[in-house]
């Protein structure tokens, strides 16, 4: 008993009260809640834009795919779908332009009459050239 009640008495001078110490915690934990979010919003962003973008309408790939299933056997009605599907892509560039204008004066035979025959070997070859450029 006599050694503990020594111990009180005892001053102790290298012991110092206690320090704030700053804790940065909370900060991170919300800095990394802010990007996360930020990240996940933009993933969300890009995934809506590519599912809109796959179901949109391309007027041009269209008209293309309907370009190649032209009926030949009636061949007023096929001019007049070559003009029309054609003209799509006429302003590609300065060649497709030339064809396209080549290909409509020669489907000219074809329009605006009661009756006509079936296409000839220069019209066949003509719309297969600019199919030929629009594929390229």
């Amino acid at each position: 008993m006599n050694g503990s009640v020594q111990t009180q008495e005892i001053p102790l001078h290298d012991i110092k009260g206690l320090v704030e110490i700053q804790d940065y915690s909370p900060y991170y934990l919300g800095a990394i809640i802010v990007f996360g979010s930020l990240i996940f919003l933009g993933l969300l962003y890009l995934l809506y834009k590519f599912l809109h973008n796959r179901k949109k309408f391309n007027l041009r790939k269209e008209h293309q795919k309907l370009l190649h299933k032209i009926d030949f056997s009636d061949a007023k009605k096929a001019a007049y779908e070559i003009t029309y599907l054609g003209a799509t892509f006429r302003e590609d560039t300065p060649r497709h332009e030339r064809a396209y204008e080549l290909l409509r004066e020669n489907l000219e035979s074809y329009k605006y009459k009661k009756e006509v025959g079936a296409f000839d070997s220069q019209s066949r070859h003509l719309f297969e050239n600019y199919l030929g450029l629009i594929d390229a």
